[in-house]
């Protein structure tokens, strides 16, 4: 007895040690990409590091900087969450919707639906595409397009002008929200499990909306958790789009965020310390946000 007892204690060991060999690779890669990353900013975000010096700590005289002394960071934080409360929502519904919408098309037109909606977001050259859709002058698509129908006598400055700068930069980041949380929705839809539906249908469910509410979305709530986390993240990062269509700064820092903020004094300006802090506060309110967003999910799962 006491043998065979033995014997499963090394069969078990050695599948531990099998397992993590297996996983062993990917941690030593999150903690060096990753985690320590992560700690260094935060570290140094207590620090005054020009790169030329050794970082020498300075507490908490950058959060102070930031808070009471940066008016402009000030800004660049009612941008972000301005911009983060109009596409993560807006963001994550859509690509659920588009992601429900094309489950509903034949095998064929899906897939090519998929394609069509995600490859856009893999490619570079997008930012040309929205350079020559909302360029200021006459050739501009969208002000030729207006002009011939004769809804304008004049080209409108679409990223130049306040007025118009936030509704392009929102249809530009729903665009690009169809990326990896759009992919997860349309994996999570294909694989609720058919047989639920012939059972609801017994149970009394008519139609569409029906094994939407009740068959779908309790079914698919670590898709649903992983769409969230993905658009929290993309819309409070937004940073480089912005830069690369409407030009850093952008006109009279219309749509300065906490992520241009960051690439100023961490890729132009070389303040280390002063970017770490920067960095650090917009970590901490993607980790916060995603604490109430998921405590809210599981709030309505039960």
């Amino acid at each position: 007895m006491q043998q065979a007892m033995t014997k499963q204690s090394r069969r078990n060991w050695k599948k531990t040690l099998v397992d993590y060999s297996f996983v062993t690779p990917f941690m030593i890669l999150f903690t060096l990409f990753t985690v320590l990353p992560v700690v260094v900013a935060i570290l140094l975000s207590f620090t005054y590091f020009n790169m030329m010096e050794m970082p020498h700590v300075v507490w908490l005289e950058n959060y102070i900087n930031l808070f009471l002394n940066d008016s402009l960071f000030i800004k660049a934080l009612q941008n972000t969450l301005i911009i983060a409360a109009i596409t993560g929502p807006l963001g994550y519904v859509f690509s659920f919707v588009t992601a429900w919408v094309l489950n509903e098309l034949p095998r064929g037109v899906r897939t090519v639906g998929t394609l069509v909606f995600y490859a856009p977001t893999l490619s570079g050259n997008m930012v040309a595409i929205w350079l020559m859709l909302f360029s200021g002058d006459a050739n501009g698509y969208l002000n030729s397009f207006l002009m011939r129908l004769g809804m304008i006598s004049n080209p409108i400055q679409f990223l130049r002008n306040p007025q118009y700068m936030l509704p392009v930069l929102v249809i530009i980041v729903l665009w690009s929200s169809l990326g990896a949380g759009f992919l997860s929705f349309v994996a999570g839809i294909q694989g609720v499990d058919r047989s639920l539906y012939e059972a609801a249908s017994v149970d009394g469910i008519t139609n569409r909306w029906q094994e939407l509410w009740y068959i779908t979305l309790p079914s698919m709530r670590p898709q649903q958790m992983f769409g969230a986390v993905m658009s929290i993240t993309s819309s409070l990062g937004v940073g480089a789009v912005i830069t690369q269509v409407f030009g850093f700064p952008s006109y009279d820092y219309t749509l300065h965020t906490i992520a241009t903020h960051l690439d100023d004094f961490g890729g132009t300006r070389f303040e280390m310390g002063y970017a770490c802090a920067i960095a650090t506060i917009l970590f901490g309110l993607m980790v916060g946000l995603n604490m109430i967003i998921k405590k809210w999910l599981a709030r309505i799962g039960e």
